[in-house]
């Protein structure tokens, strides 16, 4: 085995131990909170409504992936469920960014197509990116409710948000990669519930 192989095992191994204990203290501290996301996720979609996300960079990505996980399936074949990512369309965020700009690109489009029974899901490991904190408060100006993924302490979503998730790590990558794993047990849920 060469140095290098060497090095990455003990690297790995140190990487999926910090991953396991940060699943372990969320799996302590998280569940009624994610619990009350998930029943209003469930809510909204059962009551007509959309599912709405949004994030930046890798935030952006888990956004998008997530949406596709409603409106094709995760685990079951069943209905299509309502909803959109707004990291998506370029021209619009292009638009919007040079014409309003960066910190309306979210706010506007939940300005235009956010209704009262629709919910609005950042993620945003800091909780703090002027975008998605002008999203929150376009969403609560139209009656919409606001859950929020984030880590260290929430940051400004934090109390923006109808339900806050705070994955407590201040790494970026595990608030991600958890983010994700929680969105898909509540999708998962969701979709037991709604088949």
């Amino acid at each position: 085995m060469t140095e290098f192989e060497q090095q990455f095992e003990a690297r790995l191994r140190e990487r999926l131990a910090d991953l396991a204990a940060a699943a372990t203290r969320s799996a302590e501290e998280l569940p009624v909170v994610v619990s009350r996301a998930a029943v209003l996720m469930r809510d909204t979609l059962a009551n007509g409504g959309t599912l709405f996300f949004c994030g930046n960079g890798g935030s952006a990505a888990d956004a998008q992936h997530v949406a596709t996980e409603y409106v094709v399936r995760y685990m079951r074949t069943r209905r299509a469920l309502p909803a959109i990512a707004l990291t998506t369309d370029t021209s619009l965020l292009t638009a919007a960014g040079n014409d309003l700009g960066f910190e309306q690109v979210f706010a506007r489009q939940v300005e235009a197509l956010v209704r009262p029974v629709d919910l609005l899901v950042i993620h945003s490991t800091s909780g703090n990116s002027p975008n998605v904190i002008r999203a929150a408060e376009a969403a609560r100006a139209k009656g919409a409710r606001v859950v929020a993924f984030s880590a260290r302490d929430g940051g400004q979503l934090h109390h923006l948000a109808d339900v806050s998730i705070v994955i407590p790590t201040d790494r970026t990558d595990r608030a991600q990669e958890l983010h994700l794993c929680l969105e898909h047990v509540i999708c998962e849920a969701v979709e037991e519930a709604l088949a």
